[in-house]
């Protein structure tokens, strides 16, 4: 539990209008999904003409605060592409990259993907000064957002904040069960297939590998086509992605899940869009990572190696103290389920092989649940976060979220 969490009760109460200070202090999230758009467009702003007002946001996070960005300075412009890699990218590339004659402007990010209740998101760390000039102008235009992260809070998708934060406007990032959580800070539109941001010292602790990532502006040059170019530089360390609204069947994209212990033991992988919410990892990760196994009770699993020990030694308790008839193997809907979530971008943590789905057709999301008590809690104990206990209940479904040795 990090120290933003434990001082959350002193912290809901300031008001946003108070002084820059160094006591650990937040208010409610600044909106700049309901900012008007203005008549500006991408590119033409001015550079300095912004809403700041002279006083920063108060600093939520002194222990992950940087400095504030001050005034917006710079044009806004579109990210055309994107380019993820597991590792940093090499300065060297990124000076060829720049170098390619229709490559207008970069900006180097580092990203991570974080399991969350049902899913996981894809969260920045950025320079607040430098990467808004990416961001939709709403987002761009409001200062206090870019002070707000600079200030150690969290700047999300307003609907992905609404739909996981909690009843404070804490949000926790990863799956372990005792990984971080920030306050959000603010609800803003963000770049194509970035769900939110953060600071670059809020980045390094959350363990997300830095500089792994450029967002590419191509001006008047046509993204497919210096796409072509790109992938001819990076190769296969990396992938090239045309941001965009949706991504086409064919698209390569990067999964590096971040957060924590089990997220280290899952690993990453390369993924192709295949259409209608399917995704295909890259074979080799499937070959060097998921098992089809027998365990107690369920019968056959397909699932991420990891899970077996401490899955079998869950469901070997729920048979020893007389609990299988509470669990139906023909309403068991799988584990490893390489996919996005239902109308989004957003990949299900099943796409790792590490969550399933039991006792379906009486354990519907938005209910309470009909699983009994008793196997919810044998599954806590091993080491599974359980649906249920989500604002928005999915009582069929537990996730691992913390390794657990059977021995």
């Amino acid at each position: 539990m990090t120290r933003v969490r434990r001082l959350r009760g002193a912290a809901a109460s300031v008001a946003l209008a108070l002084a820059l200070t160094t006591a650990c202090t937040t208010g409610d999230p600044v909106d700049a999904a309901g900012e008007p758009e203005g008549t500006s467009s991408p590119g033409t702003r001015p550079a300095g003409e912004t809403t700041a007002t002279d006083t920063p946001a108060p600093v939520a996070d002194p222990d992950h605060a940087v400095d504030p960005p001050g005034r917006r300075t710079g044009t806004l412009v579109g990210p055309d592409l994107r380019i993820y890699s597991k590792e940093p990218l090499s300065d060297e590339l990124v000076e060829r990259i720049e170098g390619n004659r229709r490559v207008e402007r970069v900006e180097r990010i580092s990203l991570g993907d974080f399991g969350v209740p049902n899913g996981v998101i894809t969260v920045a760390a950025v320079d607040p000064a430098t990467y808004r000039n990416y961001t939709p102008y709403a987002s761009a235009e409001l200062q206090e957002v870019w002070d707000r992260v600079a200030g150690g809070e969290l700047a999300i998708d307003k609907a992905v904040g609404r739909r996981l934060q909690d009843d404070e406007g804490y949000l926790k990032l990863g799956n372990d069960k005792d990984a971080a959580e920030l306050h959000i800070g603010a609800f803003a539109p963000q770049v194509p297939q970035v769900d939110a941001v953060v600071n670059e010292k809020w980045g390094e602790d959350l363990g997300i590998e830095s500089g792994n990532a450029l967002l590419v502006h191509t001006g008047i040059h046509s993204p497919r086509e210096v796409r072509k170019d790109l992938v001819r530089l990076v190769g296969d360390d990396a992938s090239v992605t045309i941001l965009g609204p949706n991504l086409n069947p064919g698209a390569t994209q990067t999964a590096v899940l971040t957060g924590g212990s089990v997220a280290e033991a899952v690993g990453t992988f390369r993924y192709t869009v295949l259409g209608a919410g399917r995704i295909a990892p890259e074979q080799s990760w499937v070959d060097a990572n998921i098992r089809t196994e027998p365990v107690p009770v369920l019968g056959s699993m397909t699932c991420h190696r990891v899970v077996f020990p401490q899955l079998r030694a869950a469901l070997l308790e729920i048979q020893q103290r007389g609990l299988a008839d509470e669990i139906n193997p023909d309403e068991y809907a799988g584990c490893f389920y390489p996919r996005f979530i239902a109308g989004t971008q957003q990949l299900s943590l099943h796409s790792f092989g590490i969550a399933f789905d039991i006792n379906v057709p009486g354990n519907q999301r938005g209910t309470v649940g009909e699983i009994d008590r008793d196997v919810v809690s044998i599954f806590k104990r091993w080491g599974f976060a359980w649906g249920g206990d989500w604002s928005w209940t999915d009582p069929m479904h537990f996730e691992m979220n913390a390794i657990v040795d059977p021995e």
